[in-house]
């Protein structure tokens, strides 16, 4: 079963091309945005990028994966990739409240620094107060590209409940600290207290003593405090947020959509797709993690329940080769491929004589009878059968699912990551998740996830 409807994304191709400066990797929750940032980023550097990936996954996954006891707020060496032909890998975890301190301590003078960041409500807006995740996100990517020290920058963009949240939140975050409220709180700090408070507008007096009310007076006084001491600074968060953006939107940035082939993860990825395209933001493709795939497409999900069913008929036993053959109906073995119908992974079938391995009883146990042996081996075929058929099941909703996908956007390039038996926990992983990401998919061994 092929997925290939939509052009086919050529992975190396990205990121050999020199011109090519960030890759952001954005996508809903759950669907492999980490793990394809880090294999991204092993597989740039190990063809002769120097490159650093910037993840904001709390699970902090990709320090395991890579080799590194613990990942912070300062690029680290990732040991065993790259090598002699120039190419290095470096990781980091976004420090969410250590940037904001960062941009206070660079942006304000020692005394004010330390005025600001020993402010409650500075501190809590440090430590999560909404969209600040996302913004000290393209902080920290405008920090790295201004250095210049990395020719690829790799952004794993924050797990939000919405992937439209990377886009929109730096811009409200600087909208609020530079707008309107925060100057009209600001306002009685600015003029003296008490006695300033005779000077202000009657309609401004009478809204902040009724946010006073709501917010409680010891938190509007953390927040006319923390105004007062940020107000040389207001200006540079919609500027560098603003910033931030047209270097998001420059030709060197790329942008990977991440999904997994099921129905709420494309609704996410389409819509994401339509928003960067309103945006001028430069679409590379869709990477479509974990998808499934069989050895034996040919054998469809009916004809394998239809053999299973006719193993499991009452009375005399059946033989389970003379089942799939009344339940492909003439399929021809030798068009088909003798090892593609026989479950020789399952270990029940011999590939070259094609007949069923131990229908006949054991030598070394004498007390099996023929009967038993063929009744054991037809529950098995049947159960194999039918253990293919729900493969079969889900191969089909994913391609419907995929299909509908491309329908909406034909134009997008699609890299298909085959699903891993396991969980990727080094950079074997990483490598393995690198070549899927580059090898088309009939060329794949596709297994389960």
């Amino acid at each position: 079963m092929s997925m290939d409807v939509a052009p086919r994304l050529d992975i190396d191709v990205l990121l050999d091309d020199p011109q090519t400066r960030i890759v952001v990797c954005c996508g809903s929750g759950g669907v492999g945005k980490t793990t394809t940032a880090a294999a991204l980023g092993v597989r740039a550097a190990e063809r002769g990028r120097k490159a650093v990936v910037l993840t904001i996954d709390p699970a902090r996954r990709l320090a395991q994966s890579m080799g590194i006891d613990a990942l912070d707020n300062i690029p680290r060496r990732v040991e065993g990739v790259g090598g002699g032909n120039g190419g290095e890998l470096h990781a980091m975890m976004l420090d969410m409240k250590r940037t904001f301190d960062e941009f206070v301590e660079a942006h304000a003078d020692p005394e004010r620094a330390r005025a600001i960041l020993a402010n409650p409500f500075y501190q809590s807006l440090s430590a999560g107060f909404a969209g600040t995740q996302e913004y000290m996100a393209m902080e920290k990517l405008g920090q790295l590209r201004a250095r210049d020290e990395w020719d690829l920058i790799i952004v794993d963009t924050p797990p939000s409940r919405s992937a439209l949240d990377f886009l929109d939140a730096p811009k409200r975050l600087g909208s609020f600290l530079d707008g309107k409220f925060i100057k009209v709180l600001m306002a009685p700090a600015k003029v003296g207290g008490k006695a300033g408070m005779k000077f202000l507008n009657v309609g401004v007096s009478m809204m902040t003593g009724t946010v006073s009310k709501v917010l409680g007076g010891q938190l509007m006084r953390d927040v006319q405090t923390f105004a007062a001491a940020m107000d040389t600074m207001f200006g540079g968060f919609r500027t560098r947020a603003e910033a931030t953006y047209r270097l998001l939107q420059a030709p060197g940035t790329a942008f990977l959509v991440v999904a997994a082939p099921e129905r709420d993860a494309l609704r996410e990825a389409a819509y994401f797709v339509e928003r960067l395209a309103a945006d001028q933001m430069p679409l590379a493709g869709l990477v479509l993690n974990r998808v499934h795939g069989s050895g034996a497409e040919q054998l469809s999900a009916e004809r394998a329940l239809a053999a299973a069913e006719i193993l499991t008929l009452a009375g005399d036993p059946v033989d389970p080769d003379d089942a799939l053959a009344k339940a492909a109906e003439g399929s021809d073995p030798a068009k088909n491929g003798a090892g593609a119908e026989n479950l020789a992974n399952g270990g029940f079938v011999d590939p070259p004589s094609g007949n069923a391995q131990a229908r006949n009883p054991s030598a070394a146990d004498p007390d099996v009878s023929p009967t038993s042996a063929d009744s054991s081996a037809e529950r098995l075929a049947a159960g194999l059968l039918r253990l293919h058929a729900e493969r079969m099941q889900v191969l089909g909703r994913e391609q419907r699912t995929h299909d509908r996908f491309t329908a909406l956007h034909p134009e997008v390039p699609v890299a298909q990551v085959a699903a891993l038996p396991g969980d990727v926990h080094d950079l074997a992983g990483l490598r393995a998740i690198g070549e899927r990401l580059a090898v088309p998919p009939e060329r794949t061994n596709r297994v389960a996830g």
